[in-house]
């Protein structure tokens, strides 16, 4: 019987050989390939997400998580039926129009990714309306605007005001995160959550996309 706990653990360790040997070991026990990934490894990644909130977790660690996690999921996608794919709720997530810094925003992407969600990183210095753009032609549930610079924070609220502008709002979810941002900015712009972390992001887009 696939021990789920054991990969979860593994994952968390950070122990890519012990995890694959576990993923490997559990397909050759019939069991199946979807199974294998919501139980063992996007579950194990909500622990690393929690974790991450708690400050028990660091950015690396959870890079290297998040990258044993890929080495996976690489492995299963093949194995995974129509109907089992691990892609969930489309996602854009960019850094915004004159800013770019992307680290946060990167990590934040491969922690939805993690989490099950299709994930379209947009890349940094993004206008709103490629925003706008890319909700339309990625059907997207989500959108997740970043920002590391207090002057660039203005430029979330044009990015709220041309997806409204757009007639789209009411399609999507808008998150905010950076270092400046606050969830009473979030409140004033008109964005549904504020993320101080990339495991809350995780978490938020998962009951969002609920």
């Amino acid at each position: 019987m696939a021990d789920f706990n054991a990969m979860q653990e593994a994952l968390v360790n950070c122990d890519v050989d012990k995890l694959v040997g576990l993923v490997n070991s559990a397909l050759a026990e019939k069991i199946p390939a979807s199974e294998i990934l919501n139980k063992g490894l996007i579950a194990g990644m909500d622990v690393v997400g929690e974790k991450m909130e708690d400050g028990d977790m660091f950015i690396p660690e959870v890079l290297m998580a998040a990258q044993a996690m890929a080495q996976c999921v690489t492995i299963l996608k093949p194995l995974l039926g129509v109907g089992e794919s691990s892609e969930g709720a489309s996602v854009i997530i960019g850094t915004v129009k004159g800013d770019l810094h992307d680290i946060g925003k990167n990590l934040v992407a491969m922690m939805m990714e993690s989490a099950g969600m299709t994930v379209h990183n947009l890349g940094v210095d993004i206008e709103p309306e490629e925003f706008v753009a890319q909700i339309k032609e990625k059907n997207a549930k989500i959108v997740c605007l970043s920002a590391l610079l207090t002057t660039t924070m203005p430029m979330m609220q044009k990015t709220v005001d041309a997806i409204v502008e757009a007639g789209l709002r009411d399609q999507v979810k808008i998150m905010i995160g950076g270092a400046p941002v606050t969830q009473a900015y979030a409140d004033q712009i008109g964005a549904d959550g504020f993320a101080s972390d990339a495991g809350s992001a995780a978490r938020f887009a998962k009951a969002f996309a609920a």
